[in-house]
């Protein structure tokens, strides 16, 4: 698969974890995280019996379980080892399947696989490895108290591992609960970018921010780009505006169907569109190769969402570029942000770009006041 040598977190993680200790880590986004649980989880199983469910991984989102999943087959070459991703907007029988047939590891959404257990499909007795992927992320989308229900199905002797980008209270004493004399890996790291960024920020007009990114588009050498928006809304208003002036996009966010986002991601990812336009919500799991650009069409209200939107790109010690297109109103976020990574973000002006011309507001204008601040959103399934 190209690997040469290991990642950091996989140096410090994977030692720990083939002794079968508990673990608790905060992992950057791209830092090779994934792998750091799989390989030793996949070590343990080769040794185990088949026919049961040995390995369970929680996920926030379908996209990420997808992810997982592929990671684990390329990972797993001839070994037998099988796996398969549980979550919603798909039909329940392949999953089903998966479950009495015992497969070794099972990449799960809370709400999808809670539906299993409601409806006597599934089965945790069986468990011995369990993992919480981007569990700060699964916190900010209320997945906790799901999260706690199926606790209440699994095996108290198994092997529990934690990884989250941050650690704030609720996941640290989370932690507590459900790890025994844990390893800790990073915990007291402030959550940084990686160093391969080079970070830009480019202050406009919120009406005239749609023609500022497609400028960008055109002067930019990257053959992929990922844009955020903050809602599902202004997600599909820009992914509109931009096939209207000629470039290829898609966009993914909660609305989607599963279909479609499954072929958002795979066009993403094939070069047949340059763009995917993304809320943070489907953000997880986006794992495209050398992508060389991120763009923050809205600014996050939250700077942690900002180090998880550009840590898509410059992944495994590569470079990229994460532009963030800034309206007056959004200067206080930016500010926020800088307070977070310690150090100011440049500001840029796009030579020959006209800022004063009048446009519609292809997004929507940003609101103000009270209802800048962001909901926390439900949880899908």
């Amino acid at each position: 698969m190209g690997f040469a040598e290991p990642t950091p977190i996989q140096t410090q993680a994977i030692p720990p974890l083939l002794e079968g200790r508990d673990l608790v880590a905060a992992a950057a986004t791209g830092s090779g995280k994934t792998a750091a649980f799989l390989l030793p989880v996949m070590d343990r199983l080769a040794g185990m019996q088949r026919g049961h469910t040995r390995a369970l991984v929680l996920v926030p989102t379908r996209e990420l379980a997808a992810q997982i999943v592929e990671h684990f087959k390329a990972l797993t070459g001839r070994t037998g080892l099988t796996a398969a991703a549980v979550h919603g907007g798909v039909g329940m029988g392949p999953q089903v399947r998966a479950f009495r047939t015992g497969v070794d590891l099972i990449v799960a959404t809370p709400g999808r696989l809670l539906d299993h257990l409601g409806r006597g499909s599934a089965r945790l007795s069986s468990i011995r490895f369990l993992v919480l992927d981007e569990a700060d992320r699964m916190l900010d989308m209320g997945f906790l108290p799901d999260i706690r229900r199926i606790l209440e199905q699994l095996p108290r002797d198994r092997q529990t591992m934690l990884f989250s980008a941050t650690i704030p209270t609720p996941i640290a004493e989370l932690s507590r609960s459900l790890l025994q004399c844990p390893v800790r890996i990073n915990i007291e790291r402030v959550s940084k970018p990686a160093a391969g960024i080079t970070h830009a920020v480019y202050p406009v007009s919120s009406t005239r921010k749609p023609d500022l990114m497609v400028e960008l588009l055109h002067r930019a050498d990257s053959s992929n780009v990922l844009v955020f928006t903050r809602t599902k809304n202004r997600a599909n208003r820009l992914a509109g505006f931009l096939e209207k002036k000629g470039v290829a996009c898609e966009r993914i966010h909660g609305n989607r169907s599963q279909s479609q986002r499954t072929a958002a991601l795979d066009g993403f990812k094939h070069g047949r569109f340059r763009v995917l336009v993304a809320t943070d919500i489907a953000a997880r799991g986006i794992d495209v190769e050398a992508l060389g650009l991120v763009v923050n069409f809205d600014v996050p209200h939250v700077p942690e969402d900002y180090i998880h939107r550009v840590g898509r790109t410059a992944r495994a010690e590569l470079t990229g570029d994460a532009f963030t297109l800034v309206s007056p109103e959004e200067e206080g976020d930016v500010r926020a942000i800088e307070r977070h990574l310690g150090k100011p973000l440049p500001r840029h002006r796009l030579e020959g770009f006209d800022y004063a011309a009048l446009s519609a507001p292809a997004a929507g204008p940003r609101p103000t006041g009270s209802a800048t601040r962001r909901a926390r959103p439900r949880p899908r399934r």
